[in-house]
């Protein structure tokens, strides 16, 4: 047998070792690689582990031998399911591992500027020592009113950290939930984006990608935001328009942004379209990394590799997302 697993910068020495210790052959692949390359490297491979790098219809018709296809994270965006599906060849992920890891990722995020640690730190690091000064002021959480764009378990997360935790209101625009479900999250359901991000003091974005979402912070959506309100993504870059969203900030339309996600992966300080944004001290730009915690990590290594032995060993693989794109599923799934 034989796995090729992509974006080897993100370290995971159990799943590696784990699929060694079963004899298999593993090929790791840096983030960036060729399409081209990408491809005789899949030609004979059993198994695709991904993460970032793009799986295309090319990359799957291309590996004859491929049994599964096992993102070892959340977001399947980068993956063609339906190009995997017509030859019968499963897609899985790893839903579950980091909600809440990632909603307190969020949460510290929404702190941090609220209490304007950027600013304040970069002063005490540069000059020793600040007064209470009028520039350095916080703000309070408990009172405030946090938006959610995205009701599912990590909105859920962040609903209860903020909302029992810190006695916040908390506002939800999704959909897909309906009221009951919110309620009993703590959360009030709103039935227009606009009109909830026009009251929120905080907007913390919680959805997946697809058509339907792409943009949907987009300028018509910021321009209603308060000039004080601080915006949080944790999901995926392209939920924002980011050309809108650098020029918000950059005209001081918006009061602070804390982002740990891109379009374009990774960032650079030169000639990247959120260039801009680096060295301000009402923005927070983090390293795609809400995720990296120690429990995060082992349980996304447990779970990664629960799923390659079943796909590895023939039986059908264990689908825990409930996102329709892999419940379409016929071939090779079972529902957990």
């Amino acid at each position: 047998m034989k796995a090729v697993r992509t974006d080897r910068e993100l370290e995971c020495p159990g799943i590696d070792a784990g699929l060694r210790a079963r004899g298999v052959e593993l090929v790791t692949l840096p983030d960036g690689i060729p399409e081209a390359d990408l491809i005789a490297a899949v030609a004979d491979a059993d198994l695709i582990l991904m993460c970032y790098t793009p799986i295309t219809a090319r990359v799957i018709d291309a590996a004859t031998k491929l049994k599964g296809i096992v993102k070892y994270g959340v977001g399947i965006d980068a993956i063609d399911i339906l190009a995997a599906m017509r030859r019968g060849i499963p897609v899985v992920n790893i839903p579950e591992y980091a909600e809440e890891s990632v909603a307190e990722g969020a949460l510290a995020l929404m702190i941090a500027l609220a209490k304007r640690l950027p600013a304040i730190t970069a002063a005490v690091s540069r000059d020793g020592w600040i007064w209470p000064e009028q520039r350095w002021l916080g703000r309070d959480i408990s009172g405030a009113t946090l938006g959610l764009v995205g009701c599912g378990k990590i909105g859920r997360s962040m609903a209860r950290m903020a909302g029992q935790g810190f006695r916040a209101r908390v506002l939800g625009f999704d959909p897909n939930v309906d009221a009951a479900a919110m309620r009993q999250a703590g959360i009030e359901k709103v039935e227009n984006l606009q009109s909830m991000l026009h009251v929120c003091d905080f907007v913390s974005i919680h959805c997946v990608l697809n058509e339907a979402t792409r943009g949907l912070i987009g300028r018509a959506e910021l321009a209603r935001m308060k000039p004080s309100a601080i915006l949080i993504n944790v999901s995926r870059g392209a939920l924002i328009d980011e050309t809108a969203l650098v020029e918000a900030v950059v005209e001081k339309r918006i009061g602070g942004v804390g982002l740990d996600v891109y379009s374009q992966e990774p960032l650079a300080t030169l000639g990247h379209p959120m260039s801009a944004l680096f060295g301000r001290d009402n923005v927070i730009l983090f390293p795609h990394l809400t995720f990296y915690t120690v429990e995060a990590m082992r349980r996304l290594e447990e779970d990664t590799l629960a799923r390659c032995f079943e796909i590895l060993d023939g039986r059908p693989v264990t689908i825990r997302s409930l996102d329709p794109r892999l419940r379409a599923q016929t071939a090779g799934v079972v529902f957990g």
